[in-house]
């Protein structure tokens, strides 16, 4: 079922494939819009920035991030405070983790500061890219609530939650407190 914001899907490095729940939710919400950075493989936080701009084509929309998507989206934001009307972040990665990726090395620069846009970050206990104290202060950085979903490693395709029914539950219900602000 579709929220009744637009979102706008910013997955992570190589992008999410057909099993990620990110995909499946786009499947399900005609006005879903994908951001198309210049490379999935190899990622440079101003391409992506930019290609969230382009994609953000209307204020009633929620920003819908996996992963390095996060830091993409949380620099965004920051530059844009109010633009859209919040931003869900899932599983953000720690940019100083020994499991961060060399090719996103452009990404270590975006600096967690308020985004001044409503934003629920999405955790798991056991996420082997981000501890749960990590994530806590990104969330606390970022002026943003926190859910933590229990062990569900990365909340990607591996984890294998289809089309996540208990996150999009997550999505919904913060989509239905920001439809019911006043802009």
């Amino acid at each position: 079922m579709p929220t009744p914001l637009s979102l706008t899907i910013v997955p992570g490095i190589n992008n999410s494939n057909q099993k990620h729940w990110q995909t499946r939710w786009e499947a399900t919400q005609s006005d879903a819009v994908r951001i198309s950075p210049a490379s999935w493989d190899e990622p440079d936080l101003d391409d992506w920035i930019a290609a969230i701009d382009a994609a953000v084509d209307s204020p009633d929309t929620i920003i819908v991030a996996h992963s390095l998507g996060c830091l993409a989206a949380a620099a965004w934001l920051a530059r844009n405070p109010g633009r859209v009307r919040g931003a869900l972040l899932v599983a953000p990665p720690d940019r100083f983790g020994a499991e961060f990726p060399a090719v996103a090395g452009t990404f270590r620069a975006a600096e967690p500061t308020v985004l001044g846009t409503p934003a629920l970050v999405v955790a798991s206990a056991d996420d082997r890219l981000c501890a749960l104290g990590i994530a806590r202060k990104l969330a606390t950085s970022w002026g943003a609530g926190f859910v933590e979903v229990g062990r569900i490693g990365h909340i990607n395709s591996a984890s294998n939650l289809g089309a996540w029914p208990a996150g999009r539950a997550i999505l919904d219900e913060f989509a239905e407190s920001l439809a019911g602000m006043v802009r």
